[in-house]
């Protein structure tokens, strides 16, 4: 069982996230009442920005914290458009290189995961950059990576104890809850996690597959 201190570290996390577009979106709506016709045009393009960001961030963790993310039923273009919009609003861009016909070869609970260390990546690009998502070949093939590179790439200390099996969830912060949740559907599904600094200054994370 989950210790509900995660349940409510991961709500206080999707309600922080939220909050910036949705206020965005009231913002506009009192522009149009207090101001009028004149303001109309640039409040509803800050109330179109904002809904569509909080459209992204929903989809993304319908997926990678919901029941839904689970299933490998779905197309991975469909779920590699979702990681697209998450990150669009950002600094980091995606190069996903998953072609669509690997989800029939990807286990259960595969791409929550792989979501989950999207946007951890991004936590590791305070300053932007490219997050890659693939197979790897050599050295060790059957396994998903997802490859943080930037300036200043990096994990604090915090966040790297939360990814390990030792973690205690009463040590937990908002900030440290999403490394938690993302090594606990790891474990649950099977699926043996790894991270790595690699020696040109990338953060790779990398995913073990059933053999066959």
């Amino acid at each position: 069982m989950v210790d509900l201190r995660v349940s409510e570290l991961l709500c206080s996390r999707l309600c922080h996230e939220l909050v910036s577009p949705v206020g965005a979106i009231n913002n506009g709506i009192e522009l149009i009442e207090e101001l009028g016709d004149d303001m109309v045009g640039e409040a509803m393009g800050l109330v179109r920005q904002s809904g569509q960001r909080a459209a992204a961030l929903l989809a993304l963790y319908r997926l990678a914290y919901g029941a839904a993310g689970a299933s490998t039923s779905g197309h991975l273009s469909d779920m590699r458009d979702i990681a697209v919009r998450y990150l669009s609003y950002g600094k980091c861009r995606l190069d996903w290189d998953l072609p669509d016909d690997a989800a029939g070869h990807l286990p259960d609970g595969a791409v929550k995961v792989i979501l989950n260390l999207v946007v951890l990546a991004e936590d590791a690009l305070v300053h932007g950059g490219t997050i890659a998502v693939g197979l790897a070949r050599t050295p060790a093939p059957g396994r998903l990576t997802v490859t943080a590179r930037g300036d200043r790439v990096g994990l604090d200390e915090a966040a790297r104890h939360a990814l390990s099996p030792e973690a205690d969830p009463a040590g937990l912060t908002a900030r440290t809850v999403h490394p938690f949740v993302t090594s606990l559907f790891a474990r649950t599904y099977g699926l043996p996690l790894g991270m790595a600094d690699t020696a040109d200054g990338a953060l790779l994370f990398s995913l073990g597959l059933p053999a066959g």
